[in-house]
């Protein structure tokens, strides 16, 4: 197995994360993984985090795999306290054989050594199964530390019988996506907007900057280089400074009460969002079942087809387990069988990891509560058009805090995002400094 300092120091070729210079954290997983010996008869249990309701298709695993028996539990989500559960467990010596960990937080358990590396048990003969990109995200120092399980290309969901009631087309470019804006607050009576700008939700907003071919965090050698003020971000926060400052967006957290409520009343008309959000939209606007639609994300340029990603998670094994080699077994399964990705999308989980042929899938099927359009075409698109060079730091989760809690404030009426995110780039240079690593600011 590599040292951490080789892991640490290395870049990955096409990795999630570039390289993670050495540093003096120390090691979050309290023992390490180790390959227990299988007793003829006797069955293994595994147990999975995760806060995607796969209850289905692990039943499903269950049914045909009494030899290695995977219970599910849920934790909360990403930040709001999963992530701070899993560290705990590694550190307590206890964590559970798999979890559910987003692309973006998977350098963060390599900081403190919280994966399993796989390509020890098999995991580099999957690769080719998988869409390359996603695969990437868990190789570190061309070693394998996770198996993807979905992504979140970006789409424009979007109420068409409201655009048809106000006469407005769907913009393609931001530039008409303002226009819209305005001609939906006239049209409507200024009871609408055409989307939501959430006051705290980084990952959202990031995606914007990222389809602008922005790229807030690069290596140079062991150097992490922090770049929130690129012209690339400078253009997309002075666009939405525009749209918060003029009360063309409405100011409302996304996935809370007040923003399902405004999709099934009108009064957010459209919402710039990932494929995954499909099944919250459906879920929580049940009332509005035949009226939306899914266009591509609005285009800088004309013609283009630029986009980003929002979300995305793989299947982990964290360090600690005693059963390494089934639990690789699982989560190939998982995410690879068509019977469980069948379940999986009924559950909302995000694109697929794997590679497939959209029209033999249940995504390339006609949607009634999209009209009937085939929506994930789409997606497809967009999937294709991602910039894959983006990166993530082993500190995104707490550095995106700062960012939150600065266009919180601006969405409040102090200050600018481009101020916003300056102030947060030099905090991003300080958490990446507080766990030894190199850092600096692009500018």
């Amino acid at each position: 197995m590599p040292t951490r300092r080789r892991l640490l120091a290395a870049t990955a070729a096409a990795a999630a994360s570039p390289a993670l210079a050495a540093c003096g954290e120390q090691a979050g997983a309290a023992r390490m993984t180790k390959q227990a010996r299988r007793v003829p008869g006797r069955r293994v249990n595994l147990v999975f985090w995760t806060w995607v309701p796969l209850q289905k298709a692990v039943a499903l695993w269950n049914k045909h795999n009494p030899d290695i028996h995977v219970t599910v539990q849920t934790v909360p989500a990403n930040t709001s306290g999963g992530y701070q559960k899993m560290h705990a467990a590694l550190k307590a010596g206890d964590p559970p054989d798999l979890a559910q960990i987003e692309y973006y937080a998977l350098p963060e358990f390599m900081l403190v050594r919280g994966l399993t590396e796989l390509s020890a048990y098999g995991a580099d003969r999957l690769k080719d199964t998988y869409v390359d990109w996603q695969w990437q995200q868990g190789v570190f120092a061309g070693r394998t530390y996770a198996i993807p399980q979905g992504s979140g290309p970006m789409g424009f969901f979007y109420r068409a019988d409201l655009y048809d009631r106000w006469d407005i087309q769907v913009p393609r470019t931001w530039d008409a996506f303002r226009q819209a804006a305005m001609k939906i607050r006239k049209r409507s009576g200024g009871k609408s907007y055409i989307t939501a700008f959430p006051p705290v939700n980084a990952q959202w907003f990031a995606s914007f900057p990222w389809q602008r071919g922005a790229h807030w965090v690069r290596t140079e050698g062991n150097t992490w280089v922090v770049d929130l003020t690129s012209e690339e971000t400078r253009q997309v926060a002075d666009f939405w400074d525009g749209m918060v400052r003029d009360k063309l967006v409405a100011p409302i957290q996304d996935s809370q009460s007040s923003f399902f409520k405004g999709l099934q009343t009108g009064q957010i008309a459209s919402w710039l969002g990932a494929q995954w959000q499909d099944a919250l939209i459906r879920g929580n606007a049940p009332g509005t079942k035949g009226k939306w639609r899914v266009a591509e994300m609005p285009q800088w340029e004309r013609g283009e087809h630029a986009s980003a990603n929002w979300g995305g998670s793989s299947t982990a094994i964290l360090q600690g387990t005693r059963h390494p080699r089934e639990a690789l077994k699982f989560a190939h399964w998982l995410n690879t069988d068509p019977a469980s990705i069948e379940l999986l999308v009924e559950a909302g989980y995000g694109w697929p990891s794997v590679e497939l042929e959209l029209e033999k899938s249940p995504l390339g099927k006609p949607d009634p509560f999209f009209g009937g359009q085939v929506y994930n075409e789409v997606f497809q698109v967009s999937d294709r058009n991602v910039d894959t060079s983006w990166r993530f730091s082993p500190t995104t989760t707490q550095s995106y805090a700062h960012i939150q809690d600065n266009s919180g404030r601006v969405v409040a009426g102090h200050g600018t995002l481009q101020d916003a995110l300056a102030d947060a780039q030099t905090k991003f240079v300080d958490d990446l400094r507080a766990k030894g690593l190199d850092a600096r600011s692009a500018r």
